[in-house]
């Protein structure tokens, strides 16, 4: 589904990324590191800081009421989730995403910090992240499916590593 793009911009130029949609997006973890709990027999048992990821996506929706959530997966080294804008030009897909992001690498810190979390070179998160605009009911159902299967799969995705 998504394609690794973490080395250009995936934006698409002419897209105003804060009309109303929804929203698919993919976020890496720098170097593929897999911080957020592991897959058994397809099953993904959080980490804490899995634990986190999922607080901080539900924060998404206080933070920017205009934005509704959708499915949501935390895998090993990446998250999946669904975002859906109500209404055009409230916020922007790209501000969303750099919160989530800042968000979670303090809270992520904080756990490196107080708990023993697993140190992590560099940045949490990769440069950039992968979105793909949802374009009707059949996409939308077809990406509901593939997050929601995603740790049953997971031994034969790319991110795998």
């Amino acid at each position: 589904m998504p394609s690794d793009t973490h080395h250009r911009a995936p934006r698409k130029p002419e897209h105003d990324y804060s009309a109303a949609g929804t929203y698919f997006v993919t976020i890496r973890t720098q170097h593929g590191l897999s911080l957020f709990g592991d897959i058994h027999d397809g099953v993904m048992h959080t980490t804490p800081a899995g634990e986190m990821l999922i607080h901080w996506w539900r924060e998404i929706a206080h933070k920017h009421p205009t934005v509704t959530l959708d499915a949501f997966v935390v895998m090993p080294n990446h998250i999946h989730g669904l975002l859906v804008f109500t209404q055009s030009g409230t916020v922007a897909l790209p501000d969303v995403m750099r919160w989530y992001k800042t968000m979670t690498t303090n809270a992520y810190i904080r756990g490196v910090k107080e708990d023993g979390w697993p140190r992590f070179p560099g940045k949490l998160w990769q440069r950039s992240y992968h979105d793909h605009i949802v374009r009707d009911a059949t996409h939308l159902d077809r990406v509901r499916r593939y997050i929601r299967a995603n740790p049953a799969t997971w031994h034969r995705d790319r991110f795998n590593r």
